[in-house]
């Protein structure tokens, strides 16, 4: 046994939660086969949202319809196969797929191992604006950009910044030592997934050490600050609401 008996990190607050691998417990996704479904964050803990990772059996596959929702499907390891809306696509570690409302999806063929990470919500239309279609890109290919002029501090916008989508998912890598410039509290909900290293991460009044495979549930208004720690470099992909009015 590697931690003491009846110790966690997991804890469930009002305004935030932070999830570890330590704590996960196998759910059930309809249309899933041969994958373990991980309900990360869902509405039950207060979230406007769910939080999805998958793990992939052998021979295993995800087919459905997104219905109302919309999906973000990420590879955080290995690879397999999407037909999103009849088109075909490889995927890596590292990439991504925007699968709006009514559409027909399929994710197949895994490599051993692989992983998805899955961020859903339902769609909200803005009037004017025509419903997005299917995105697929990878990370490697988003240029990260200093966030506020700190080159140590790189944000890496996956979707386009357009008010016909109503999410935007980002990657935020942070050197040894780079923080977050301000406590940030605002109108946007987070879900969030440490990708690599280990930092600190202040939610609400509370500060908690973090590291690659955590989970971190923002409700709107929750203050939020990050420094990274350690020889590396941290990395965290996350899910935030945006151009819809918050009422």
């Amino acid at each position: 046994m590697n931690q003491l008996y009846g110790h966690s990190r997991d804890l469930i607050k009002e305004r935030y939660a932070l999830r570890t691998p330590a704590g996960y417990v196998p759910s059930w996704l309809p249309g899933w086969r041969n994958a373990v479904p991980i309900a990360q964050i869902s509405p039950a803990m207060g979230a406007h949202f769910c939080q999805w990772q998958i793990t992939f059996q052998k021979n295993g596959e995800g087919l459905g319809n997104t219905g109302a929702n919309e999906y973000l499907a990420y590879v955080i390891e290995g690879r397999c196969a999407a037909n999103l809306s009849g088109k075909k696509y490889r995927l890596v570690a590292g990439s991504f797929a925007y699968v709006p409302p009514e559409t027909d999806f399929h994710f197949s063929q895994p490599g051993a191992g692989a992983r998805l990470l899955i961020f859903e919500k339902k769609f909200q239309a803005l009037a004017g604006y025509e419903r997005p279609g299917v995105v697929v890109g990878h990370e490697k290919t988003v240029a990260g950009k200093p966030f506020l002029g700190n080159k140590d501090a790189l944000l890496q916008v996956l979707l386009p910044a357009d008010p016909a989508f109503d999410m935007a998912v980002n990657i935020f890598t942070y050197e040894p030592g780079a923080t977050l410039p301000q406590v940030e509290t605002h109108i946007m909900e987070h879900g969030l997934m440490m990708l690599k290293g280990q930092g600190i991460y202040r939610l609400d009044a509370d500060w908690h050490p973090v590291q690659a495979g955590d989970v971190i549930w923002m409700a709107p208004y929750c203050p939020q600050w990050f420094a990274a720690i350690g020889p590396t470099p941290a990395s965290y992909i996350y899910y935030k609401d945006v151009n819809r009015p918050g009422i």
